[in-house]
C-alpha cells in the first residue's frame, strides 16, 4: 500500500494548514480524527476515511484530499487541489450542498450527513455518516471547511494508489 505523502502536501506552511483539519475536528467534536501526536499530515493522508478540505472564498478550492478521498473521487492531488469544491456535487445537488455548508458555518459542524457526490470520471456515489466541520484555529479564526466519510466500497481498493 502506497503511504508516501505527495509533494504538494509537504512543507511547513502546508503542514500547518493540513494539521488544522485534525485540530479543528478535535476542538469542535471533542474527539480525535487521527491519533493525537506524531505527524498529522501522514496520519490524515493514510486515514481509512476519505478526508477533504477547502479554504475560504466565493468559490472555495480544495487544498487537501487524502488517498481515500482521491480514490473515491477518482482523481489526483494536482487535479483536486485546483478544483472548486462545489464541483464535487452534481449541478442539481449543489444548492443542497451549499445549504449544508451554510449550516456548518453557523453551527461549527454537522454530524451524520448523507448526500450524493460525483467522481472526476462521472461515477455517482453516496456518502453517509459524513462529518463536515469548520476549520478553526486556536484564536477562533475560520480558515475553511473539511469533511470525512467512509469511501464507497469500490474506492477502498484504490485508496493505496496514486495518480488515479
Amino acid at each position: 500500500m502506497e503511504t508516501m505523502i505527495p509533494q504538494e502536501y509537504l512543507g511547513e506552511a502546508m503542514g500547518t494548514r493540513i494539521a488544522l483539519i485534525a485540530q479543528s475536528y478535535r476542538r469542535l467534536l471533542g474527539r480525535d480524527l487521527v491519533p493525537e501526536g506524531g505527524d498529522a499530515v501522514a496520519a490524515l493522508w493514510a486515514a481509512p476515511r476519505a478526508i477533504l478540505a477547502h479554504g475560504l472564498g466565493a468559490d472555495p478550492v480544495f487544498f487537501f484530499a487524502n488517498r481515500a478521498a482521491l480514490a473515491a473521487f477518482e482523481t489526483t492531488v494536482p487535479a483536486v487541489t485546483t478544483m472548486p469544491s462545489r464541483l464535487s456535487a452534481e449541478p442539481l445537488a449543489r444548492e443542497e450542498r451549499q445549504a449544508l455548508l451554510d449550516r456548518v458555518s453557523a453551527q461549527g459542524f454537522i454530524d451524520n450527513y448523507a448526500g450524493v457526490r460525483i467522481s472526476a470520471k462521472g461515477r455517482r456515489f453516496t456518502i453517509a455518516g459524513a462529518v463536515v466541520w469548520n476549520l478553526i484555529d486556536a484564536a477562533g479564526e475560520r480558515h475553511g471547511q473539511a469533511a470525512c466519510f467512509a469511501p464507497p466500497d469500490w474506492a477502498r481498493a484504490g485508496a493505496g494508489e496514486q495518480g488515479l
